[in-house]
């Protein structure tokens, strides 16, 4: 199935998100150069939208829908370099779409919270692995949470793309990132239900670009 068709099939399923389609499209563009440019997606949000947050990654790092085997040359390396594991490496391992949740560190986090300032804790992290090329995907479901927009603000600088999912009317998050996903929700937990949604067809449409099989 092609990106598109998988995002038609998610607008059929949740006709609600039929005023993001665009900007899901949007994100999936910005997501697809990074990967293809050999980059890093990172992921951060609080509550709710940390859960998300592990949930896109593990969508991501290893098979989603498909089995994603490793290509006949890597295959062949691991069994160089042990004749042993090689084998049973070869067999289990997955491709992978480079995703790291900035809201699974703790004795990082903790530190930074008792020795600087904790609104800052996704900030530190953007500021130590991004790089020009990455993008930062940030969740809010307010568009308003601090540590989230001191993060985005850190990514802008770095070079890196910005998306931000949200809802209710999108909030700072809205404004400051470069594709802004604001689903039509107002409530805390109605907001989320959509979310989930949009980043599993996100993840999809990826996997679709990316692996064969």
């Amino acid at each position: 199935m092609t990106p598109m068709e998988q995002l038609e099939r998610l607008i059929k399923r949740y006709p609600v998100l039929e005023p993001v389609k665009d900007s899901i499209y949007q994100a999936y563009q910005v997501l697809e150069q990074c990967y293809l440019s050999g980059g890093k997606l990172l992921v951060a949000g609080n509550g709710g939208s940390s859960a998300d947050s592990e949930h896109i990654v593990g969508e991501l790092m290893k098979g989603f829908c498909k089995k994603r085997p490793v290509d006949e040359a890597f295959a062949e390396r691991l069994l160089e370099a042990d004749p042993e594991r090689g084998p049973e490496l070869a067999q289990k391992l997955q491709g992978g779409l480079a995703a790291i949740a900035l809201t699974g560190h703790p004795g990082l986090s903790t530190a930074y919270l008792n020795d600087v300032d904790g609104l800052l804790i996704f900030a530190q992290q953007v500021y130590g692995y991004g790089k020009s090329g990455d993008v930062f995907l940030g969740i809010s479901t307010s568009g308003n949470s601090k540590n989230v927009l001191y993060a985005m603000a850190v990514a802008k600088a770095k070079g890196m793309k910005t998306i931000g999912l949200t809802g209710r009317d999108g909030g700072k998050l809205a404004g400051c990132a470069d594709v802004a996903i604001i689903v039509p929700e107002q409530e805390t937990y109605m907001i989320q239900e959509l979310h989930l949604p949009v980043y599993h067809a996100l993840c999809l449409m990826l996997e679709d670009r990316f692996f064969s099989l």
